[in-house]
């Protein structure tokens, strides 16, 4: 998907420089000279990303960040300026700002700014299609993504904001979903909800981005950089697959939680961490029993745990997940409703969620029949339930997507002689992630 940026300036030079680097990027870049001009160009493009000047000739642009965010809420927006200072920089990040950076701006600098404010947009955008199709669980009750028992949970640790929460569950179970909803429902609703996945970056990149760097802290460093945890101050960081943690980083870590204080890579000043963390993973004792993840932090991370059942443990729901996840105006029928209710969804929400949309969408308007599936009844669940079928259902060529899994895992792990850490990439996910399919598809790795 081609993104698009906006570039609101009053410096003619630095607007055809950042849209011809932008459009030599591939994105769709529009640019303005005033805070008006901006404001309506954001009505009528809807831009992913804007970049915004703080000192335009009609317009405070701390006031327009403030604008844009009413106006557009899925705008992701760094703010450009040449007289930079703390107090500003942190009024911007009050207001919205997933970035700020001091002119003249670093290219690449910029452009891991909008790629990081993209992904922040991605995620809001996700957030306001999930308030728009679901209302929350004490207005909808049962058709809302998660159990009340979790819901109740949820409450729980938004009130306690300065604890950190561990949320453990399968792929796909929603613990990003939950991460959110937390931060949503707490007092720091009105801050930053900044998200990093640890098993995408190296040890030194993912030190830069949660604790920032100061110029010269690696050979790329050109200059000074806020991490995240500055970044979300007041807010809330989420660390995805804490499992993948490098050891390097754990003990840093530990001293945030327990401290509230880092330092910035490369730098010697204690700097105050007032982020509340969450983490998410599949297993983490699973990966403090192998040793690649500190007791210590585990003990401390797990004050408040949120478990996240398999979707095939809660197969109840699955009825009310349907109306809540199908398009809106899509009519499902019932032998689709049937076949949806007794797949054991590996993917679990996720998977339900694409599986609901790709069918819709092969249904073109039509009611969904088990024919726009991506699947047959699959065998397990028709042996349980004692249903009978025809030859021609039984003699599918469709592979169910259990099935597939269990033979991708295989494959995998034949290719690379049973080493998980080898095969986890070749399947696109976390070792962590792979132990556990392997533990739950009853697998011998050797």
């Amino acid at each position: 998907m081609t993104r698009s940026i906006l570039v609101i300036d009053d410096d003619e030079t630095v607007r055809e420089t950042l849209t011809e680097f932008f459009h030599a990027l591939g994105y769709t870049a529009r640019a303005a000279s005033t805070g008006t001009a901006g404001r309506r160009a954001v009505a009528e493009h809807s831009p992913d990303i804007a970049l915004v000047d703080l000192r335009l000739p009609d317009t405070d642009g701390l006031r327009l960040l403030e604008t844009i965010r009413a106006d557009d809420p899925e705008v992701g927006i760094i703010v450009l300026t040449g007289h930079a200072d703390v107090p500003t920089a942190v009024r911007a990040m009050q207001q919205g700002a997933v970035d700020f950076l001091e002119k003249p701006v670093d290219l690449d600098a910029l452009q891991g700014a909008v790629e990081r404010a993209a992904e922040i947009g991605r995620m809001r955008r996700e957030i306001a299609v999930l308030r728009a199709r679901d209302a929350s669980p004490r207005d909808a009750g049962p058709s809302d993504p998660i159990a009340a028992s979790t819901d109740r949970l949820i409450d729980l640790a938004a009130r306690n904001d300065d604890a950190p929460v561990l949320i453990l569950g399968e792929t796909g179970t929603g613990k990003g979903f939950v991460a959110r909803r937390i931060h949503e429902r707490s007092p720091r609703a009105s801050a930053p909800f900044v998200e990093i996945n640890c098993a995408s970056l190296s040890a030194t990149f993912f030190e830069s981005e949660l604790f920032g760097h100061e110029r010269g802290a690696f050979t790329d460093a050109k200059q000074a950089k806020r991490g995240l945890l500055e970044v979300a101050a007041r807010g809330t960081v989420f660390l995805d697959e804490i499992a993948e943690l490098a050891p390097d980083v754990q003990p840093k870590l530990l001293k945030v939680i327990e401290e509230r204080t880092f330092r910035r890579l490369g730098g010697t000043t204690e700097l105050r961490a007032d982020a509340r963390v969450i983490v998410a993973t599949q297993a983490l004792a699973t990966a403090v029993e192998e040793r690649r993840f500190r007791a210590d932090l585990f003990y401390r991370l797990q004050v408040l745990t949120i478990s996240l059942p398999p979707l095939r443990d809660r197969r109840a729901d699955i009825p009310a997940l349907i109306e809540a996840l199908a398009p809106r105006g899509a009519r499902i029928s019932a032998a689709a409703r049937s076949a949806l209710t007794r797949y054991d969804w590996p993917g679990n929400i996720r998977e339900l969620r694409n599986a609901l949309w790709r069918a819709a969408i092969l249904a073109d308007g039509a009611t969904i029949t088990p024919e726009h599936l991506a699947f047959p009844a699959p065998a397990r669940a028709r042996d349980r339930a004692g249903d009978s079928t025809d030859d021609r259902t039984r003699d599918s060529p469709v592979t169910t997507l259990a099935d597939a899994e269990r033979s991708a895992i295989i494959a995998a792990l034949a290719a690379t002689g049973g080493n998980k850490l080898q095969a986890a990439p070749l399947l696109g996910i976390a070792r962590s992630t792979l132990s556990e399919k392997v533990k739950r598809l009853g697998l011998d790795a050797d």
